[in-house]
């Protein structure tokens, strides 16, 4: 056996788990990958927020290409302070314009509540410093979304920041009306 083989190989552990798989995706990836010469300014200025949903495929979704978009997501897509640090970086830093912001139909963050984090303590001792930021109605956190985007005294564009809920059965956008 040669020593590349034996190498692959020995990085598989018995039980097969998804992290190898993962990492025999990126070997056979890595082979064939051509540096597409990209810098991390994306190339539309634009920060789309979204949900981590796996049902949503955001460049299939929204025409993006690799280096077009900063893509930021997280469990309902919601405006949290760790967003608004990535969002200011990206925009004061890396020249982003605009943002875009992705909630879904069938959230999974519209099924839990606050007294998650009361579980939490019960279970590991110790209450959780942030918040779980759930939802019932999906149109008014991207309401609410939008707001904490444009009153941030961080994020100095906020002339155009748009908010929509994709829906999961049909993969079309609904626009929220900020003012409703």
């Amino acid at each position: 056996m040669s020593s590349s083989a034996h190498s692959a190989s020995s990085d598989v552990r018995p039980d097969g788990s998804v992290i190898d798989r993962i990492v025999e995706a990126n070997r056979r990836y890595a082979a064939g990958f051509e540096d597409p010469g990209l810098e991390g300014r994306p190339k539309l200025h634009v920060a789309v927020v979204a949900c981590m949903d796996t049902r949503l495929d955001l460049p299939a979704a929204l025409g993006l290409e690799v280096g077009d978009a900063h893509t930021m997501r997280n469990a309902g897509g919601v405006v949290t302070d760790d967003m608004i640090r990535s969002l200011a970086i990206s925009q004061r830093e890396l020249g982003t314009r605009s943002v875009v912001l992705v909630h879904h139909t069938q959230c999974g963050m519209q099924t839990i509540t606050e007294h998650f984090r009361d579980e939490l303590e019960d279970e590991v001792g110790q209450r959780p410093t942030w918040a779980v930021e759930s939802f019932k109605d999906a149109e008014q956190d991207v309401r609410q979304s939008m707001r904490r985007v444009r009153t941030s005294p961080f994020i100095p564009h906020t002339d155009d920041v748009r908010g929509f809920v994709l829906d999961v059965t049909s993969g079309l956008l609904h626009e929220v009306d900020p003012a409703s």
